[in-house]
């Protein structure tokens, strides 16, 4: 658009839009071209990027260093038990036959971008990189896109999914429903719009405290109680639990699909070295994505 089609389309000043987009363009966050009108010249103004992400990290500089982040591919769990309904598909086309559970053994499964199933589990062997660093955990985080799973979509569709820590039943979240009512943000446009479209970005994280979901306190199990430090790998199962009260199935998102466009995600907080400082600022970022990037 030129100055005054952006004037009549916000409704302000055409002096107001010019001194805007005077300091739009000097911080880089939009093009301009003049080019000839009808009378005179026109300045054509156009957006440089789709989407700006701003991140106010909650680490200081030093925690940022102490901490190691995996993420782990949807499709590449180690080890599985489910029941119809079930199913994967990748960013292109669904995996294999739908609602047929010893199909999550196949190959193909490596490509999942999204799983869904009624009860069971999937199970996922992470690296225990603070063995290999030789050095102790003040926490463990872990971060995955859920929902509930019914056939078609339901928004009052409550499961009870559980997650597992070397074994050791962590915490329970109540999902609400199963996401249907518009298609994902990262939802590739071919998958159908009558099913499931999106879930929450869940936060799981195991201290010296106990388990919290978020900022809240789930249960009271413990870092110490996982024995982490005796295994070269960390273990997480996902699933529904035999005794869970509202068994609702589950969806888990990968990256590709959903709103947040990630797989699931390890994040070890370790223990600081002995003798350092503690800084009192937090990190602050910016990240830019460009069109098409």
């Amino acid at each position: 658009m030129n100055v005054n089609q952006i004037s009549e389309t916000i409704g302000l000043p055409q002096s107001t839009i010019a001194t805007n987009i005077q300091l739009l363009q000097e911080s880089g966050l939009i093009d301009t071209q003049t080019l000839k009108a009808t009378k005179g010249q026109q300045k054509i103004c156009a957006a440089r990027f789709d989407e700006i992400v701003i991140r106010l990290d909650e680490e200081s500089t030093q925690e940022v260093d102490n901490v190691v982040d995996v993420a782990m591919p949807l499709g590449l769990y180690t080890g599985c038990g489910v029941s119809a309904p079930c199913g994967m598909c990748s960013t292109q086309r669904v995996i294999g036959i739908l609602d047929v559970p010893d199909l999550f053994l196949d190959p193909a499964r490596m490509q999942a971008a999204l799983l869904w199933f009624g009860r069971g589990y999937v199970e996922y062997k992470f690296p225990n990189n603070a063995k290999l660093l030789n050095t102790g955990i003040e926490a463990i985080e872990f971060s995955l896109e859920l929902s509930s799973e019914t056939p078609g979509t339901n928004s009052n569709w409550p499961s009870d999914i559980s997650l597992w820590v070397n074994d050791i039943k962590i915490g329970t979240w109540t999902s609400p429903g199963d996401y249907g009512d518009k298609r994902g943000l990262f939802t590739p446009n071919w998958w159908k719009l009558e099913g499931s479209q999106y879930g929450e970005l869940t936060r799981w994280t195991i201290s010296d405290s106990g388990t919290y979901f978020g900022t809240r306190k789930i249960s009271d199990v413990t870092l110490s109680q996982l024995a982490i430090a005796e295994h070269h790998s960390i273990r997480l199962k996902i699933g529904i639990d035999d005794n869970a009260v509202n068994p609702g199935g589950i969806n888990i998102f990968g990256k590709g699909f959903g709103n947040h466009n990630q797989d699931i995600l390890m994040k070890l907080h370790l223990k600081p070295p002995a003798g350092a400082v503690e800084p009192v600022e937090a990190v602050q970022t910016a990240k830019l994505k460009k069109r098409g990037a």
